[in-house]
């Protein structure tokens, strides 16, 4: 899971909450914040949308109790942005049914119980969220990439934990203990692709699942991933599997590796390589 600070600048999960009472929001501190993660509150469905399209957002925790016009719209953005998970947050009454029904029907991933689940909260969400779910899918570096020594696996271990955010190659090699110069000659040995390469193809096949969101369009993945610029995304898409923006959604990772797997994995003398 995500939620240590690998290479230098892993990102701990970020959680956007959207609760009118403050003991939600404790809860959601208490499990996120403090060194053990980032909480963005949202005071509006407006504030909410807003969250995702300016940065990563992990997950989701809503407050559904006794809930508001507002506090709907607010839920509804799950359809908008599936890749984060919502969570619905209300306490243990019966009359709290049709709320339950209404998490279940926007695809809610789960509903924590205020007042129950607050000391396992963050293990509740934390495996769903978006980060943990991505490094754990590419945990182990596929055949095609030939990341066969132990630096080559720690080199990816801890690029797949950025789960696409920015990462520098200095930062990388001190994560592991060695020079820059060190990690990049002896990552891209035996046919392996070089480094710098694997951290774009990385962060092209985060965009991919990031740009599957109906709420995102490509100028909104390249902002929460760290582009410069959606060209800039655009000229790295092309350059590490041959494809625009736009073809990613129709993309699966196995594709991207693929694609880039035959004849992508070089480049011609990047000074961070």
């Amino acid at each position: 899971m995500a939620e240590r600070s690998a290479g230098g600048g892993v990102a701990w999960p970020c959680v956007m909450v959207y609760a009118p009472r403050e003991r939600v929001r404790a809860l959601a501190r208490g499990a996120f914040a403090r060194g053990r993660g980032r909480v963005i509150v949202a005071r509006s469905a407006v504030d909410a949308a807003q969250a995702f399209r300016t940065q990563l957002v992990d997950a989701a925790l809503v407050d559904v109790a006794a809930a508001s016009d507002e506090t709907w719209r607010v839920a509804a953005l799950a359809r908008e942005f599936p890749t984060a998970p919502f969570f619905g947050v209300l306490p243990l009454r019966a009359n709290e049914a049709p709320a339950l029904a209404r998490c279940a029907a926007l695809d809610f991933a789960d509903v924590l119980v205020d007042g129950v689940d607050d000391a396992v909260a963050r293990d509740l969400v934390l495996p769903h969220a978006f980060s943990s779910r991505f490094t754990e899918a590419l945990r182990t570096p596929p055949d095609a990439l030939a990341l066969t020594t132990e630096m080559q696996r720690q080199a990816w271990r801890e690029v797949v934990a950025h789960a696409g955010r920015v990462v520098r190659t200095d930062s990388l090699a001190r994560s592991l203990g060695v020079t820059r110069e060190h990690l990049s000659r002896t990552f891209a040995t035996a046919g392996a692709p070089n480094l710098k390469r694997v951290i774009d193809l990385v962060r092209v096949a985060a965009a991919a699942e990031l740009a599957k969101n109906p709420g995102y369009d490509v100028r909104d993945v390249a902002r929460v991933l760290g582009f410069s610029s959606p060209s800039h995304l655009s000229t790295t898409a092309r350059r590490v599997v041959g494809t625009r923006p736009t073809a990613l959604t129709r993309l699966r990772t196995v594709d991207l590796i693929e694609r880039f797997a035959h004849g992508r994995t070089r480049s011609r003398g990047s000074a961070d390589e």
